[in-house]
């Protein structure tokens, strides 16, 4: 049981970050939950020719399984040797892991302060109504017309775009956030591990595990200092990990302590059922198959920018793993849109192989030293 343990975690661990909420206080019992990630809006004109708001959507519902919480973490405690501490942050982080996914609800999304109390769901691009699937996810797309826009704007003293709304579906509840963004300006795509957050992934897996499993957080230094320089800017969070992990990070990243500007977050899809073979590849290829990284985090920014054609892209992200690839590709097809990309260095390639950072603004970081060259 040890060994089957240890190797799912060096498998699973090294995408894998914390389940800590921050922020607004979850709603419902404390044991149903419902998660709508942070998201965004774009603009549309409707066949009506009546302008319109498109937010793509994703919502998790799920239930708190508390016997596998407390058996997850007496299990890695022995594996790890984890002390009191690191076992605390370990349960905390693997809640989502654990949960107990809703299959087959509907949920209904309610905008804060709406005057008129209108009742939204997730739809697909044929305008039905969507459930939630066996993994407890729904996504697809809510449509807001424009004058209720307006409307909720005004009504939740919104300056910057963002709205606050609520979701059920049955006994789950939770609260999410959708920023409503111009077609023209700026906005920022970024990495977030090793390029806002203290990650050290060329290091290994097991250094991986430590900083983003057992460890409290460490946010990367100047970045939120460099971010919030660009205070007119919509930002996109593009991230390798599982969407699972949501939590943690959001709370992490926007908390007033770390200081993050708020965004959307765009994630990885992956299985989480222990007992399922499949479960097994997809996180085996999270651990070691970068391709499937750079396929998804191509997909997610290349659609942002078809969502934004009039807008201007910051792209930033590290050295450590394969933004400079993803980012020079996204220039190449979008040479219009990409304004600049920031590569923060975390394995010295500006001196190394300065090519592979040609064209980019270079943010000097701590060298991390690749598990190869480590002495044990």
């Amino acid at each position: 049981m040890r060994l089957l343990l240890t190797v799912f975690f060096l498998l699973a661990l090294p995408a894998v970050a914390s389940n800590e909420i921050a922020g607004d206080p979850p709603l419902g019992d404390g044991r149903h939950f419902l998660t709508a990630y942070n998201t965004y809006a774009y603009r549309e004109t409707e066949a009506d020719d009546q302008d319109g708001w498109v937010a793509p959507m994703r919502l998790y519902v799920h239930e708190r399984r508390l016997v596998t919480e407390r058996a997850m973490t007496a299990m890695a405690r022995v594996a790890f040797w984890l002390d009191s501490q690191e076992a605390a942050i370990f349960r905390s982080r693997t809640r989502d892991i654990a949960a107990d996914s809703e299959s087959g609800l509907r949920p209904e999304i309610r905008f804060d302060n709406d005057p008129e109390e209108r009742v939204y769901s997730v739809r697909d691009a044929e305008g039905n109504a969507r459930r939630t699937r066996l993994s407890g996810t729904v996504d697809g797309l809510l449509t807001l017309p424009e004058d209720h826009a307006e409307t909720l704007l005004y009504a939740q003293g919104s300056e910057s775009g963002w709205l606050s709304f609520r979701v059920s579906a049955g006994r789950h509840e939770g609260r999410g956030r959708v920023q409503l963004i111009e077609p023209e300006g700026v906005s920022v795509i970024s990495d977030i591990d090793d390029t806002v957050k203290v990650t050290e992934m060329p290091a290994g897996r097991r250094t991986v595990v430590r900083n983003m499993f057992f460890k409290e957080y460490e946010a990367a230094p100047g970045m939120a200092e460099l971010y919030s320089e660009w205070d007119e800017a919509a930002f996109h969070y593009v991230s390798g990990s599982p969407w699972q992990l949501y939590n943690s990070l959001s709370g992490f990243l926007f908390s007033e302590a770390v200081g993050f500007p708020r965004g959307s977050l765009h994630m990885k899809t992956v299985r989480k059922n222990p007992f399922s073979i499949n479960t097994w590849r997809d996180l085996s290829e999270l651990a070691s198959n970068e391709n499937v990284t750079f396929d998804q985090k191509l997909g997610q920014i290349e659609q942002i920018l078809r969502h934004f054609p009039e807008r201007e892209f910051i792209l930033v992200g590290d050295s450590g793993e394969r933004d400079p690839d993803i980012y020079r590709v996204v220039r190449e097809n979008f040479p219009e849109q990409v304004r600049a990309i920031y590569i923060r260095d975390v394995v010295n390639d500006r001196e190394l192989r300065p090519e592979r950072l040609d064209g980019m603004e270079i943010i000097p970081a701590p060298t991390v030293l690749h598990r190869s060259l480590q002495i044990d």
